[in-house]
């Protein structure tokens, strides 16, 4: 072993006895130590299971290849996949999205590049696109947790990340308060292309929780009006299809 790797290891090692990470089912210190997730919670965030939605890549809980909600032209974006079922990661993710809790963005993304990875590299991505906060949630949040999750994501398969694309200038009110329509509504004209020819053929949009897809459709639009031919996306969760 080379004497920087080894510094380079036993720098690892101080850090997480100094600053021990957090595992993201539990919320507890991991435990055995060096690990991102404990193993007694192994198995605890339930992966979304086949057969899969053709096009959300949500669980199908009926008969045909798209749930209810999908279909020939009901998207702006291609195709997607989802890591977990929802209820299995929901108090995870509110964690991870209003607890401080970046550090479960290592795990997620290596998960959704284990799982997901297949989908991810078979589209040939010219890029990651995290969906955007607005500044203000930025302001009180510190983070995009989208962002922190495409970036873990790009580390794992290789892909470039591009958060500077795609930018949220609506202050939108929150989708989980809304009907599917009033979502729909709420989203209209909430993203902005940071550039005016956008010199990228094929996108993957990251996002925490896909639940109607009014996000992703909105985002997808207009990253197809600035040229991008094709949009796909995958999420860290998502509810079963129905």
């Amino acid at each position: 072993m080379k004497l920087s790797e080894l510094a380079s290891g036993l720098g690892r090692r101080a850090v997480q006895l100094l600053y021990p990470l957090r595992c993201p089912v539990c919320d507890g210190i991991v435990v055995p130590g060096g690990e991102r997730i404990c193993t007694r919670c192994l198995g605890r965030l339930k992966p979304m299971a086949a057969p899969w939605c053709m096009q959300c890549g949500r669980t199908l809980s009926g008969q045909g290849e798209y749930c209810g909600e999908c279909g020939p032209g009901r998207h702006n974006y291609v195709r997607g996949r989802v890591l977990y079922e929802y209820d299995s990661a929901a108090a995870s993710i509110y964690r991870f999205k209003y607890g401080g809790r970046r550090e479960y963005a290592g795990y997620f993304g290596r998960q959704a590049a284990l799982f997901l990875g297949d989908f991810i590299m078979g589209t040939r991505p010219d890029a990651l696109i995290p969906i955007p906060l607005h500044a203000n949630r930025m302001a009180v949040r510190g983070y995009n947790q989208a962002q922190l999750l495409a970036a873990e994501i790009g580390a794992a398969t290789g892909i470039p990340v591009r958060p500077d694309l795609l930018a949220r200038v609506r202050d939108t009110v929150p989708q989980k308060l809304l009907s599917s329509k009033e979502r729909q509504n709420n989203l209209k004209k909430a993203f902005h292309i940071s550039e005016n020819d956008v010199k990228l053929k094929t996108v993957i949009l990251v996002d925490d929780i896909y639940t109607t897809g009014a996000t992703i459709d909105e985002a997808a639009g207009e990253l197809k009006g600035a040229g991008v031919e094709e949009v796909y996306f995958v999420a860290l969760s998502g509810a079963l299809g129905r």
